[in-house]
């Protein structure tokens, strides 16, 4: 146990000092923190990198990348491959991505539904969740035939202006809400058809909350289209949508029509899912 000499004298720092300190350690500890993530994503992002690589990639000085990689090995985050001079995903990652898939779990039967969404819609299937203020993909359904849109894999949560299962969600916020987001988030252009303005985005989406239904044609990738319509549970509360895509060039007037009515249907039992536990009028997997 450690003691205290009250008794001595004690060098107090000023005030000014001492709300400076806690501040720079915070900030020193974000950097950390930052540092040690970017070098986690580039390694995935190349299938592993050598210490020198990393270093030039991200501008961090060699000696900061062999600290923080070492830490990452210690914690099994990385593993060393000492003999080719490199660093790659550690088996602990795995755990966490197990964890993850978990807590956006998605049922089998709602699983089942998007596969027969993705047969008879002949289109890639997405079902997308709510989380906090995200929207994220946590399942696809897709083939060769029908292949998914890049980057719409498992986890996706960005350009919800831009993507048809984020416009179903941000047309169910309130307009303060939807400011909020987009503050964070910003309107980036990935596309030459991508909306910037807010003004015009605000229109879009009060046509979405009508119709219940948000198409979005070559916003978010050049040639493709996709729409989405909104999961509702028992509360009547929009907790995800189910999605398609499509070449551009597939989407007539007609196949439109239809494939509005594929969303719609996979919807309501998605939704009659998420209010009884059954889907199609069977028990729950």
């Amino acid at each position: 146990m450690r003691t205290i000499d009250v008794s001595s004298p004690v060098s107090v720092p000023s005030t000014r000092a001492a709300r400076a300190a806690p501040a720079e350690s915070r900030d020193s500890g974000v950097m950390t923190v930052e540092k040690t993530l970017s070098i986690l994503e580039i390694v995935a992002e190349r299938g592993g990198a050598g210490a020198r690589d990393i270093s030039e990639a991200l501008g961090y000085p060699l000696p900061t990348v062999y600290r923080l990689l070492q830490a990452l090995v210690q914690s099994d985050y990385l593993v060393h491959l000492k003999g080719e001079r490199r660093y790659e995903l550690g088996y602990k990652l795995d755990r966490l991505g197990v964890s993850l898939h978990r807590q956006i779990g998605v049922p089998t039967p709602v699983r089942a539904e998007i596969a027969r969404l993705h047969e008879i819609a002949r289109t890639a299937g997405y079902f997308a969740v709510y989380r906090g203020a995200d929207v994220v993909v946590a399942y696809v359904v897709d083939s060769p035939p029908h292949p998914r849109l890049t980057p719409l894999n498992f986890g996706f949560h960005e350009a919800a202006h831009a993507t048809a299962f984020g416009k179903i969600m941000l047309a169910g916020m309130t307009r303060e809400q939807v400011t909020q987001y987009l503050e964070v988030h910003g309107m980036p252009q990935l596309t030459e058809r991508t909306m910037t303005s807010r003004s015009e985005l605000d229109a879009h989406l009060a046509t979405v909350a009508h119709l219940g239904v948000a198409w979005e044609h070559e916003e978010f990738v050049p040639e493709m289209t996709c729409a989405a319509v909104g999961v509702r549970n028992g509360a009547g509360m929009i907790v995800g949508a189910v999605a398609i895509s499509a070449p551009s060039g597939e989407i007539s007037s007609a196949r439109e029509r239809e494939l509005e009515r594929h969303l719609r249907d996979a919807s309501n039992h998605v939704s009659t899912y998420y209010r009884s536990g059954q889907l199609r009028g069977g028990p729950t997997a």
